[in-house]
């Protein structure tokens, strides 16, 4: 079964195109250091993060409308069609992230920075506009409640997801 995990991941990444080489370009060359936004083609972010924080669920929340607090306007906000200006950073496999953290994030190695964009379910073609936060290490990523929720991606599963940077 860890064997089957690891081929997974190990597919997944292969297709993040954008992605430093980790083991080296080849005979006498060396990796650079890790890649920051001006080496992969993605402008930085600056200032305050993107997304007005969605209050906190209260310690009586059980299900999962009682943990998604991201108010009705701000996930109309985020279904709104994409303006343009982004770039496509990769494919990754996707997991639900902490519920009582609360708003529209993906926490992904993708990024070494806070910075605004947007996630894309090809399964059900729906797109979310997400605050996209840096998660150390590698491998797939981990998305808020209220995201997976507005992209209709299953909450117990592994779904593949589009990340893109504004």
């Amino acid at each position: 079964m860890k064997q089957y995990l690891a081929l997974s991941a190990m597919v997944a990444l292969a297709a993040c195109s954008n992605l430093p080489n980790p083991f080296g370009r080849g005979p006498g060359q060396t990796v650079p250091a890790a890649a920051g936004p001006q080496e992969t083609g993605v402008p930085a972010t600056t200032g305050d993060p993107v997304r007005p924080q969605a209050p906190a669920p209260t310690t009586a929340a059980r299900t999962a409308d009682d943990f998604d607090t991201v108010s009705e306007e701000e996930k109309a906000a985020a279904t709104m069609a994409p303006t343009g200006g982004e770039t496509r950073l990769c494919e990754t496999v996707a997991s639900l992230g902490d519920p009582t953290d609360p708003g529209l994030w993906v926490k992904t190695p993708l990024v070494s920075e806070t910075r605004s964009g947007r996630i894309e379910y090809p399964s059900t073609g729906k797109s979310a506009s997400v605050e996209l936060r840096p998660r150390g290490g590698s491998g797939g990523s981990e998305v808020s409640l209220a995201a997976l929720r507005l992209i209709d991606a299953p909450l117990t599963d592994l779904p593949t997801l589009v990340v893109y940077a504004e």
